[in-house]
């Protein structure tokens, strides 16, 4: 399964939205306030919405896990306004047909209509077919902000509301959990941890509910101890090790960006184009010139990238979309970037 097309009307900060997708990596740009962490937490609920006796949850329900609106209150996820109004969702999948990856169908929509003057009022159409294809996904969130150093008890402190986490971070902890399979890496396998081993000097271990790294022969470090950029590389490392990030997959990452040495940039991005070539659909918002710089000169030609630029347009959110970024016609990321580069030419000169 693969995400192709996302409808949003009156949502959130949306008036009216409507994007396709590359089954490989799609890159979100644009200044805050735009949207971009709204419509990668759109398409992480609809992927975890399952029927699955032990787990199920409907779409509904995870939506407002993960935007956690007053009192789980979906009727505040319809864009704000004059009178009331209907906020839908539409999700548009690809269905893959065993035997050739060639062959796609596009299937019936998933839809969500939220009413503004009812407060749990959702109707939900589709749900039933949806679920056939996605019971069998995974999908991975991973939130801007580093979790697994406090992971310990922390998926029971949300379940207890104790604390005010959405479902993103109590999502990444169970994904990272997952137990490791003692037998021998694949080849693919062992050429990614290789390559992130170099950054992070080591691997990682679960004990206790808690994360360690273990840097090569030396004892374990707590994730408290270790940088928080090598924490996120270490967990990308975990998620690839205990089989998260398989072909058929969907990863969505807020800001691989923060918090990493733009010296490990080009490493990251190798290793997600590398992702994507094994079968991965991949989902980046950043705000970072070198993040999506290198998508655009690491890449080869066939490659699947696209880059999205969302900006503001009075009180409505537009997109632009490219395969190129620096051919973006709206892109603050770039703008900046000269910007900064005219000061400092401008500053030589006097």
């Amino acid at each position: 399964m693969a995400i192709k097309r996302l409808v949003l009307e009156k949502f959130t900060v949306f008036d009216n939205l409507e994007i396709d997708f590359v089954e490989g990596v799609n890159i979100l740009t644009g200044v805050n306030g735009t949207g971009k962490t709204h419509v990668l937490k759109v398409l992480y609920s609809a992927c975890q919405a399952t029927h699955i006796n032990k787990t199920a949850i409907d779409f509904p329900t995870k939506l407002a896990m993960v935007f956690r609106p007053d009192d789980s209150q979906l009727h505040r996820l319809v864009k704000r306004g004059v009178g009331a109004s209907m906020a839908k969702i539409k999700i548009f999948s690809y269905k893959f047909i065993e035997k050739t990856e060639k062959m796609r169908i596009l299937r019936k929509p998933l839809i969500l209509e939220l009413n503004s003057k009812h407060k749990n009022h959702a109707i939900s159409k589709g749900e039933n077919t949806w679920y056939e294809q996605s019971d069998d996904l995974i999908s991975t969130f991973i939130p801007t902000k580093e979790i697994l150093s406090n992971s310990r008890n922390l998926i029971s402190a949300i379940k207890a509301l104790n604390v005010d986490f959405d479902d993103t971070y109590k999502d990444i902890i169970s994904a990272a959990s997952v137990n490791i399979s003692k037998g021998p890496n694949s080849a693919r396998t062992r050429k990614y941890l290789k390559i992130l081993q170099g950054i992070t000097s080591g691997s990682v271990t679960i004990k206790n509910e808690k994360f360690y790294l273990r840097p090569g022969n030396q004892s374990m470090l707590e994730f408290q101890l270790v940088a928080e950029g090598i924490r996120k590389i270490a967990l990308l490392w975990q998620l690839i090790k205990n089989g998260t990030l398989e072909k058929g997959s969907i990863l969505f990452w807020d800001e691989p960006e923060a918090n990493i040495n733009p010296v490990h940039i080009p490493v990251l991005v190798e290793m997600l184009l590398e992702l994507q070539r094994d079968g991965v659909q991949i989902f980046i918002a950043t705000h970072d010139y070198f993040i999506a710089k290198y998508f655009e000169v690491k890449r080869m030609q066939k490659d699947n990238v696209k880059f999205y630029s969302f900006y503001k347009d009075g009180e409505n959110i537009l997109c632009d979309r490219n395969s190129s970024f620096r051919e973006l016609q709206h892109n603050s990321i770039l703008e900046t970037f000269i910007r900064l580069y005219e000061e400092e030419i401008e500053k030589v000169m006097k």
